[in-house]
């Protein structure tokens, strides 16, 4: 996935808490292939009425906030179902961060699989953020990881974000890639454990190749 490091772009606010992940993608789109270009239907029925006209109340339709790569939400967003594919739906949009107070465990888990950062700020700061946003649409938000910081206007707030996830985006890891980074640790306390314990190796022969193996590579 691409690395994660500063981005400023066109944040659009989005006041509603508890906002799930059927209201981000709802059921009857999981069908879709990623292929046919979920963005598309991306909070479809809160973006759209029953005759599919956009609605001209909801953000992202307002012209301003049509080409929004961040979002500034509510209270626990993205809670609800574990459906990845609401992630894929913000990405295919182009969404590539959501500043929230706090957000669903299992969306926040995706999100960073993914390469979408879920940027933690206070209640006070989110609706300050959203406040600056509704007066000037258009203000540029930049969002910086390294730092963990947010800047708009004249403003600047701090975010939370878990470490690992933290490193994981700079560094554009997945969860393969995380496990791989730690592989020398990993060889060494194979080879530790075989010393300690060698008579827990359930295949002898090839304890006794990878322990002639380390030494080599030791020496």
């Amino acid at each position: 996935m691409n690395k994660f490091t500063r981005l400023t772009a066109t944040a659009c606010p989005l006041d509603v808490a508890n906002l799930n992940t059927d209201q981000l993608l709802p059921a009857r789109f999981l069908k879709l292939p990623r292929s046919a270009g979920l963005g598309a239907v991306l909070f479809h029925d809160l973006r759209f009425d029953a005759d599919a006209r956009e609605r001209p109340d909801f953000p992202l339709n307002q012209p301003a906030w049509r080409e929004a790569k961040i979002i500034v939400g509510a209270r626990n967003f993205g809670c609800g179902s574990s459906r990845e594919a609401a992630v894929y739906a913000l990405l295919d949009y182009g969404i590539q961060c959501v500043i929230a107070p706090s957000f669903g465990d299992i969306f926040a888990g995706n999100a960073v699989e993914n390469g979408l950062l879920p940027a933690a700020v206070s209640d006070a700061e989110a609706t300050a953020l959203m406040s600056l946003l509704g007066e000037e649409p258009r203000l540029p938000v930049t969002v910086d990881l390294e730092q963990q910081t947010i800047t708009c206007s004249d403003k600047a707030f701090s975010f939370v974000v878990d470490p690992v996830r933290r490193t994981r985006l700079l560094n554009g890891w997945d969860s393969i890639a995380l496990t791989a980074s730690y592989m020398d640790e990993i060889a060494a306390f194979k080879a530790a454990d075989r010393t300690r314990r060698p008579w827990a190796c359930h295949r002898p022969a090839q304890c006794a190749t990878d322990q002639v193996t380390n030494r080599n590579n030791a020496g």
